[in-house]
């Protein structure tokens, strides 16, 4: 069994690792003018680190079910460290270009740590995968806020680097001490390892049901994200991005949650835990699009968006790891790459509906998004319903 220790620490190497890819986004002004290049230029630094996270997300996660999964965390923690190191001291636009590519391709370690909670945790997979994700996206929605404050405190935006590269090589002496050696169950080929990720889709109709779910409902819940500073920036509100930072800490306050949703996503039907999660998101939505000039509505929208976001995806998480504990990894990488293609694909609507109607037409969208989730949650039960008639 997993002990409280070692979910604390698999918790804090999920946040501090998928948070250096998210660290270069509120200081690329400051990286653009210390460079003396354009704003155009440095803003393709979060997109090598997005393209660096999905390529490790696809090529190396999935390793977690061919070799030892403490020595794969260990190795990647090392080049991590490194790439950031470099981050932290060079001054050339390409080198920052290849480093945050590094970076985002070994920061794929919290799709390493996420399946070895589970295969530890016996029974309480909804439980133990709601801490491990509590600290993930925790880490996804300080580091914004972090990096802005640590830069100013430093005085120039290699701190940050620096800083995290610390934190990365703590995580590797809390690896060495806390977790324990897993052998794995997979003896083929890397190309064959590859191909079974894609089989997982094939081979489970829950993961195809999920996958799609969490496609479309990270797709709504990066939209949001996206839109939402738009929105805050613009009058009644004309908050500055200091402020806005701070429903990123008021989302954490949702992410803290996260390990009592699974406490109960071990106990009740998942399928009605996602229907009513989905109906909380709905509600968001509503709120601020019937009150798009109130503030308070927007803090509760916040709330209960990131809470049922979280809540579906936890109960996901818990169900298709019960599917086949030797192919944890792989099916981790089907689920995820799912996740992120949805997140990116929401991030460009919505900046499309912003720019062509507003909030009126971002919030069209979102609730769109949202009863397409909810119809996929039906239709699934519905046709496992069916097929155990049968």
């Amino acid at each position: 069994m997993i002990s409280p220790k070692q979910i604390y620490v698999m918790s804090a190497v999920a946040g501090i690792n998928v948070a250096t890819i998210y660290y270069n986004q509120p200081i690329l002004n400051t990286i653009a003018q210390d460079l003396h290049v354009s704003a155009l230029a440095v803003g393709n630094l979060p997109t090598f680190s997005q393209i660096g996270y999905g390529l490790g997300l696809f090529f190396v996660s999935p390793l977690g079910d061919k070799m030892n999964r403490k020595k794969l965390l260990l190795i990647s923690h090392l080049l991590l460290a490194l790439s950031l190191v470099g981050l932290s001291i060079v001054e050339n636009l390409y080198a920052l270009y290849a480093l945050s590519l590094l970076t985002g391709l070994f920061a794929v370690s919290a799709q390493i740590v996420i399946p070895m909670a589970a295969a530890m945790s016996g029974k309480d997979k909804g439980r133990v995968v709601g801490s491990i994700f509590s600290g993930l996206l925790t880490g996804i929605l300080l580091a914004r806020t972090l990096s802005g404050y640590v830069t100013e405190w430093f005085g120039n935006w290699h701190g940050i680097f620096a800083l995290s590269s610390v934190l990365v090589f703590a995580c590797m002496v809390g690896i060495a001490k806390t977790l324990p050696n897993i052998e794995p169950h997979f003896s083929q080929s890397y190309g064959s390892l590859l191909a079974s990720c894609v089989y997982q889709l094939k081979r489970f109709a829950l993961l195809r049901a999920n996958a799609l779910l969490i496609t479309v409902l990270f797709g709504v819940f990066c939209s949001f994200w996206t839109t939402l500073t738009f929105k805050l920036s613009l009058a009644p509100f004309n908050f500055n991005s200091d402020v806005i930072g701070l429903f990123g800490i008021l989302a954490v306050a949702g992410a803290l949650l996260a390990p009592y949703i699974g406490k109960i996503a071990d106990k009740i039907n998942p399928t009605f835990t996602k229907i009513l999660s989905i109906a909380m998101i709905v509600v968001s939505i509503i709120l601020m699009k019937v009150f798009e000039d109130s503030l308070a509505a927007f803090i509760i929208a916040t709330l209960l968006l990131d809470i049922g976001f979280q809540a579906v995806q936890i109960n996901n998480l818990a169900q298709i790891y019960t599917l086949d504990e030797k192919a944890h990894s792989r099916i981790n990488t089907a689920y995820m790459s799912s996740m992120f293609l949805g997140g990116a694909l929401g991030t460009a609507i919505g900046v499309y509906c912003w720019e062509h109607g507003g909030w009126a037409l971002v919030s069209l969208q979102l609730l769109s998004l949202s009863v397409i989730a909810l119809a996929i949650i039906l239709y699934s039960a519905l046709s496992s319903k069916h097929s155990k008639t049968l």
